[in-house]
């Protein structure tokens, strides 16, 4: 009886960090949402157009950024650690790194394409600054909330 209890006890401890975690990221999300939309001054019409666009590259970003970094974290864990890589796996990891960072730059070429024909440069300029602030904004205030 005293295993179960604690299992699910256990069990809504765990649910519940997943549904605080899930939260924390859905307020940067938002946050995110309305840093760029002042910072870019969309208007209705034109943000309409132009999030689920950047959704959809926020997405892939993340997918091939998760992939890139499991198939590093296996490695890793099999080899013992770095210090327990030969040269033959440390090549591995350097070319691996390589092959991601052309597909992150393959998606964002994509991405550039597609908001092209919904934003100006100058607002595409504007974008990639913003995200870059808002970047650095986040962690000001993850280190100060930290002090």
């Amino acid at each position: 009886m005293k295993k179960i209890v604690t299992l699910i006890i256990l069990l809504f401890v765990c649910l519940n960090l997943s549904a605080q975690k899930d939260k924390n990221r859905e307020k940067v999300k938002a946050l995110k949402v309305a840093f760029l939309t002042e910072k870019l001054n969309l208007d209705t019409k034109t943000a309409q157009k132009f999030w689920p666009v950047y959704n959809d590259h926020e997405s892939k970003l993340n997918t091939i950024r998760r992939k890139g970094m499991a198939v590093v974290k296996d490695k890793l864990k099999s080899a013992g650690g770095f210090d327990g890589l030969n040269e033959k796996e440390a090549e591995f990891f350097v070319k691996n790194k390589l092959d991601f960072d052309e597909k992150e730059l393959a998606q964002k070429k994509e991405f550039l394409t597609k908001i092209s024909k919904i934003l100006s440069y100058k607002q595409i300029l504007k974008l990639q600054l913003s995200e870059r602030e808002f970047a650095r904004e986040l962690m000001r205030k993850y280190r100060k909330k930290r002090k």
